[in-house]
């Protein structure tokens, strides 16, 4: 295995925790950061005390919620960027706006090389080891950390330059967000017209209404949740508006708009027989 050195990852919930616990299975020397570590779900070596963290750090993942605590992890409260004085590699892995991802390379310390990962698959796919990762940045700096992300992940795309990455999924989440409204709202109707849910789904499955959200109802966490400030309908909420942010210039956003107020609007979907 290359030595990379000492890896840490920040933000160790319903994500990051199933990456860490990967990344110590493949045998890298790895640590999580969390503000909030007794509540967390996986038994994965976490600390908030970014002193600790910081020493000896060479890459850093980050798979926080959105931008606010990015900066928290890198300027603020954890002060990463400067804190990690040996830090050689930054990863984001959270869903940000690509505008947003950009500039942060002009932030950190020159020696410091950047690398937009941001990934898809839902913790499922996290725990299982199966996650597709959309990469950006130098192809030598990509194929030094490739490792990480064979670790982590089953599928990976390298879309360009550092924010290539933030881009792709940004656009991916927002055909994501439109499926998992549309899913929903077809099961609605399903239901008020006498279907029997799972018939249907297994209908959908093999014919052209086919989406992900559809395929993995039974396996997908947040599959009924309705829509929280804090849940993962919360963050595919949150993964549209970075996509609004992205939009080019004189686009029309009526469609994406309208689906960040369907995904607003979810409510609750009880299992079949609840």
């Amino acid at each position: 295995m290359t030595d990379l050195g000492k890896i840490g990852l920040a933000g160790c919930g319903r994500m990051g925790g199933p990456m860490l616990a990967a990344l110590i299975a493949a045998g890298f020397e790895s640590q999580g950061y969390d503000i909030a570590p007794d509540s967390l779900r996986d038994d994965v070596p976490v600390t908030d005390d970014p002193e600790a963290f910081a020493r000896d750090l060479r890459i850093l993942i980050t798979v926080v919620r959105d931008e606010d605590q990015t900066e928290d992890v890198l300027f603020g409260r954890g002060a990463l960027a400067t804190r990690a004085e040996a830090l050689e590699t930054l990863i984001i892995s959270s869903t940000l706006s690509p505008r947003y991802v950009r500039g942060l390379a002009e932030r950190l310390p020159g020696h410091v090389r950047c690398v937009d990962a941001p990934m898809s698959g839902a913790r499922i796919a996290a725990r299982e080891r199966r996650l597709s990762f959309m990469l950006g940045g130098e192809e030598t700096v990509l194929d030094r950390v490739q490792p990480l992300f064979d670790a982590m992940g089953a599928h990976f795309h390298r879309m360009g330059p550092f924010g290539s990455g933030a881009q792709a999924k940004v656009l991916n989440n927002l055909l994501a967000a439109s499926h998992t409204v549309m899913t929903r709202l077809v099961l609605d109707w399903a239901d008020a017209a006498g279907l029997d849910e799972q018939r249907l789904l297994a209908l959908i499955e093999t014919s052209s209404g086919q989406n992900w959200l559809a395929s993995g109802m039974d396996e997908i966490e947040f599959a009924r949740d309705g829509w929280a400030e804090d849940n993962s309908i919360g963050i595919l909420a949150k993964d549209v508006t970075a996509a609004l942010d992205a939009a080019p210039r004189g686009a029309n956003t009526t469609l994406p708009e309208d689906i960040h107020k369907a995904i607003r609007a979810l409510t609750p979907r009880p299992k079949p027989g609840n």
